[in-house]
């Protein structure tokens, strides 16, 4: 697969372009094109690239591309453009015509003009680099074990020296055991989960720019409404063989450059692993009864780097849906994550010592934390992310056992959180240390959420803690124009922070809360916060104490 574009204006530009839907929180389809100018060459997989092509403005000529994203560097080694809204990539307008206008246009075929110097490469079993899991024996049958065909498909893609798609076409049913892919990989490799996939134009060129021009079109419009491909695993605990680890169904490990993607759908028959009678909901009054309780994680990725995922679907996870551990530059959209609301501990993505996260444009209902951030994590952007019915969006728990944990750097911003337990959390335990610090929650709509806005530095999953004076710092927390309704349950705000380490510098702008039932404005609970108001808030935060705190003052905190 491989195409030229003869202009010297950049020599090497991967985009991925996304139609938005009428409420601009959910990308109707997704493209990715890659150019090439000058000689005539073989694409090289360009690393760590997922960019977004938002707006475009004419400006001197030319096309003005507005990217978000991971940018790629470009063949003479100069990097195109840095992360960020600000910055832009510049194409000639006489070249490129009408491109955010198609792409604007959906996923409707019939507005493309195909012209005779497009090349489109087929995805298919038949085409190099692709490996499709059936021509490794998968049987696709939902009952016959599938592992090995999957093994081996990885590991020939693996071993490509070119980038790789291994491919789980629609309409067929995988099941396979825990397993752990093991890279790294000689090239950048594509794991598609896929429905049904057609390869189109995303926009025309002038016939008379055509002998300049060849664009290889290396992204497919996914239409979700078809028969999905589906993985699963063995149907609950007693099918799962006693060898195999019952904390993790597939783990993708040392692995740079990967994405998985698709329209497919990963089930993670979870219904029998809730069941346990160690769960929360399946004893008296909520209490967990004697036995064993390990339950997989549906997708972990550990140690990996240049990570994205995509387009997917996920429902019944047995626990955790997504766990990313020791990872860096991790790119999430588009996906769809189910569970019941009772389902115990199936955490929508939960991130543990990574950083440079991004996860936008997704759906997650479930009966946890939506996102669930753990320590060691720093530079996380999280946006327009749907959430619940769950337990909200959290950082923590953090400081069980003692321990020591750092976050700090994360961005909540342009969500909706909806008929909740919480809405944003930050969660540690008495006893531990390090700090939380640098927090921005952003334009967050909640609806019927029982405690949109809180801090609990004293969270505690039994009656039996004891109190401990070390604590994490909480520190340089921005909460602004989270607006919406609460559940009268709980007060609509609530800061318990430490009694040894208050929390300090919480600022609020442009908060209002209303009862979703009633008249009655229930008052914010305040202990040991201090904090700063740009604006009223609704209700009055009359608690939140002003200045530094004495303590802060005369101790030396334990900042990371």
């Amino acid at each position: 697969m491989s195409g030229i574009l003869s202009h010297k204006t950049f020599s090497r530009l991967k985009i991925l372009l996304s139609a938005e839907s009428k409420d601009n929180m959910q990308p109707a389809y997704m493209h990715h094109l890659e150019f090439f100018s000058g000689k005539t060459e073989t694409p090289q997989v360009i690393s760590n690239l997922t960019v977004k092509a938002i707006r475009s403005q004419s400006q001197n000529g030319n096309i003005r591309l507005n990217i978000l994203g991971h940018i790629a560097e470009r063949s003479d080694g100069e990097t195109m453009t840095r992360h960020g809204l600000s910055d832009a990539a510049y194409i000639p307008k006489t070249n490129l015509v009408n491109l955010w206008q198609v792409a604007r246009s959906g996923a409707h075929s019939h507005l493309y003009k195909p012209l005779a110097c497009f090349n489109f490469p087929q995805l298919s079993g038949n085409s190099t680099g692709v490996f499709d899991v059936r021509s490794f024996g998968a049987v696709g049958d939902g009952i016959t074990d599938d592992t090995d065909a999957f093994k081996m498909a990885w590991d020939a893609a693996c071993n490509q020296d070119d980038s790789a798609v291994i491919l789980v076409p629609y309409g067929f049913e995988f099941m396979i055991q825990s397993t752990i892919f093991t890279g790294p990989c000689q090239g950048g490799l594509v794991f598609q989960v896929t429905c049904f996939v057609i390869p189109v134009m995303l926009f025309f060129v002038p016939l008379e720019v055509c002998k300049d021009l060849l664009i290889l079109v290396i992204g497919y419009v996914l239409f979700n409404e078809k028969v999905d491909g589906t993985l699963m695993p063995p149907d609950g605990p007693d099918s799962w063989p006693q060898k195999n680890s019952r904390r993790q169904w597939l783990v993708f490990y040392r692995i740079n450059e990967m994405s998985l993607l698709g329209g497919g759908v990963i089930d993670g028959r979870g219904e029998k692993w809730w069941d346990l009678p160690c769960k929360p909901h399946k004893g008296i009054n909520g209490t967990t009864m004697p036995g064993p309780c390990d339950s997989p994680i549906a997708i972990r990725f550990f140690m990996s780097s240049n990570l994205t995922v995509q387009g997917l679907k996920i429902k019944n996870s047995p626990q955790f849906n997504f766990r990313f551990d020791n990872c860096k530059n991790v790119h999430v959209e588009s996906i769809h994550i189910t569970a019941p609301a009772l389902s115990p501990n199936t955490d929508g993505i939960h991130i543990e010592n990574t950083n440079g996260v991004e996860i936008y444009n997704s759906v997650i209902s479930n009966g946890d934390d939506c996102v669930s951030i753990g320590s060691g994590c720093y530079d996380v952007d999280i946006r327009n992310i749907t959430c619940g019915p769950g337990h909200g969006i959290s950082i923590g728990s953090l400081g069980n056992h003692n321990s020591r944990a750092c976050v700090s750097n994360i961005t909540v911003r342009d969500s909706v959180i909806r008929v909740s337990d919480n809405g944003v959390r930050i969660k540690t335990w008495q006893g531990g240390s390090g700090a939380v610090s640098g927090i921005t929650f952003s334009n967050i709509h909640m609806d019927n959420v029982r405690n949109p806005i809180i801090i609990d530095q004293f969270y505690c999953l039994s009656k039996g803690c004891t109190n401990q004076t070390s604590a994490l710092s909480v520190s340089d927390i921005l909460y602004e124009n989270i607006k919406g309704t609460y559940n009268i349950r709980s007060p609509p705000m609530h800061f318990a922070c430490s009694d040894s380490v208050p929390c300090t510098n919480l600022t609020l702008s442009d908060v209002e809360l209303l009862p979703a039932e009633g008249d009655l404005v229930l008052d914010p609970y305040c202990w040991n916060a201090y904090g700063n108001f740009r604006t009223l808030t609704i209700p009055p935060v009359s608690c939140l104490m002003e200045g530094i705190p004495r303590s802060n003052l005369n101790n030396e905190m334990d900042y990371c």
